[in-house]
């Protein structure tokens, strides 16, 4: 069976490269482009299984939307412009889809902050439905942490995909920002007072923070950064 997988772009030049190349298995790829500047079309445009789609932005959820929308085949794979498939992950894939016993799937994904792989802290496995059959699948409306809804019974991968969150400190905090921005929480003083040390203690300690040494205990502290812009705008 064919697959499709849908990646929005925005200034994506710097893993654009790899992850096209970690996708060339899949015989539809879906870019769906919100106003590029940099290289990131020019790299798109090298792979032949590769179909670009301009799109003023939506919102993540009804972006991605309008790239499933685009698919011409029935099961979709979403991907991230700075993820990257493995190579036990492709097999998974391809033969779930030719004997699927669900109408989705959750996939795992390893998500690497500042050059280094986080296994704790709640970031691993960090599971999301990432492949479906559009007939039973859409995305919510969210403008940002958006979801896809099924309501069939949902399956889980075994392998998971490369996520290279963040490489610096500063890409963190201005990420955040935006996301916190966007965030529909509403403004509540006592919990912009309260919750960020929760997130702090929650990530640090009980999710095991500590055991990832500096990275660990920077990625606790950013979060609860994000947790007080969350409540605070």
């Amino acid at each position: 069976m064919n697959l499709s997988i849908v990646i929005l772009t925005f200034n994506s030049q710097r893993y654009l490269q790899e992850v096209l190349k970690s996708v060339q298995f899949a015989n539809e790829v879906i870019i769906v482009d919100s106003g590029s500047t940099d290289d990131s079309l020019k790299i798109a445009n090298t792979f032949d299984n590769v179909k670009i789609f301009h799109q003023n932005w939506l919102g993540f959820a009804k972006q991605k939307q309008f790239g499933v929308d685009k698919t011409t085949n029935e099961w979709v794979f979403i991907l991230d412009s700075d993820e990257i498939f493995t190579k036990k992950l492709e097999k998974e894939v391809l033969q779930t889809i030719k004997n699927p016993i669900f109408k989705a799937y959750k996939v795992a994904r390893l998500n690497f902050f500042f050059g280094k792989a986080i296994t704790r802290m709640g970031l691993y496995p960090d599971y999301n439905i990432r492949l479906f059959h559009k007939k039973y699948a859409k995305f919510n409306e969210r403008e940002v942490h958006e979801s896809i809804i099924c309501k069939e019974k949902i399956g889980f991968l075994q392998h998971y995909f490369l996520h290279y969150a963040y490489e610096s400190i500063e890409e963190f905090i201005n990420k955040q920002n935006i996301y916190s921005s966007l965030n529909p929480k509403k403004n509540n003083f006592i919990k912009a007072i309260i919750n960020p040390y929760w997130t702090f203690f929650k990530l640090y300690f009980i999710k095991l923070g500590f055991l990832e040494g500096k990275n660990g205990f920077i990625i606790a502290k950013l979060y609860a950064q994000y947790t007080f812009w969350k409540y605070i705008k």
